[in-house]
């Protein structure tokens, strides 16, 4: 019988050179096509999304404070929105992410291996339930404590006018808890990734097992900690279906107690029946949306270098 010759790519360099060329190829394809993506999408936004500002005037749409893009004289002032967005971000993150941080120290460091077990398919099961879902537990749950609360808060009062508890603090509550699964996961795999010397070194030095996790253990998984803030606060920006539901989607003043609206929950509530101008100034809150996920992602994205290169 003949003996078969058997294949083998490391002990032949000509096969191991083409695999090696042809990979690189398909990797090179992949990130022209993401770089694609990303350009084309902004072009895309940039084209959709200037029109408006030349029709209506950038003053009058950045800086005004009116929304009435169906009156006999329309106005698409945006400014109330650009702020509900920014502030309710800012509320959900000072909120959420401590508690996914502290959370995620629990899990890797804290936890019994038994209550960890049961802890860590919860949090994974948070990040699969549909954004509807979140929205529709706030009608269900959330938006009938908030109207208590609103009505102890605003008893007598002959000026306030109650939003049924669908108001800022209801969303940023939901924009809290969604982003939880992100920051929790992230936040768990960097910690669980620092080397374990470190931490034996400290123990050895005869610090506490409390203060090697917040003087050592954190520190050294700042990079991963802060990439999980980065991917949490693109999931509050971008979200709208839940928000949407909860929110009570009126354009006011972001304060705690008012009915508001986000950029997104803007586009998804008027986008079916909007046309002309009311369509192109939608357009011009998706390149406000856009530039806002840019510039928070440039300037995260710059601090984790900036500490990265100190370290």
């Amino acid at each position: 019988m003949k003996e078969q010759k058997s294949f083998s790519v490391v002990g032949n360099r000509k096969n191991k050179s083409i695999v090696e060329k042809t990979a690189q190829v398909i990797f090179t394809t992949c990130a022209v096509m993401a770089v694609l993506a990303v350009v084309s999408i902004t072009i895309y936004m940039i084209i959709k999304g200037t029109p408006a500002l030349f029709e209506v005037g950038m003053k009058e749409i950045l800086f005004g404070t009116i929304w009435k893009p169906s009156a006999k004289e329309p106005s698409f002032g945006i400014l109330y929105v650009i702020l509900t967005s920014i502030v309710g971000t800012a509320m959900a993150i000072i909120i959420g992410v401590p508690i996914g941080i502290l959370t995620a120290v629990f899990l890797a460091e804290v936890a019994p291996k038994k209550l960890a077990a049961i802890v860590k398919p919860a949090v994974e099961l948070l990040a699969g339930i549909p954004s509807v879902i979140y929205g529709l537990l706030g009608i269900l749950i959330l938006n009938p404590l908030m109207y208590k609360l609103e009505k102890v808060v605003f008893a007598g009062s002959e000026t306030h006018k109650f939003t049924g508890g669908s108001n800022l603090i209801s969303a940023v509550l939901v924009l809290a808890i969604m982003i939880l699964p992100t920051v929790i996961n992230i936040s768990e795999s960097a910690i669980k990734a620092v080397p374990t010397h470190l931490k034996s070194a400290s123990l050895a030095l005869g610090a506490s097992h409390i203060q090697t996790i917040f003087k050592v253990i954190i520190p050294a998984a700042k990079s991963g900690i802060i990439s999980a803030v980065v991917l949490g606060v693109g999931r509050a920006i971008g979200e709208a279906m839940a928000i949407t539901l909860v929110s009570g989607s009126s354009v006011n003043l972001p304060l705690p107690f008012n009915s508001v609206r986000f950029l997104t929950t803007a586009i998804v509530s008027e986008m079916g029946y909007a046309s002309g101008t009311h369509r192109e100034v939608l357009f011009t809150i998706g390149l406000v949306l856009f530039a806002f996920i840019m510039l928070i992602n440039v300037t995260l994205t710059g601090i984790l270098k900036k500490s990265q290169d100190k370290d």
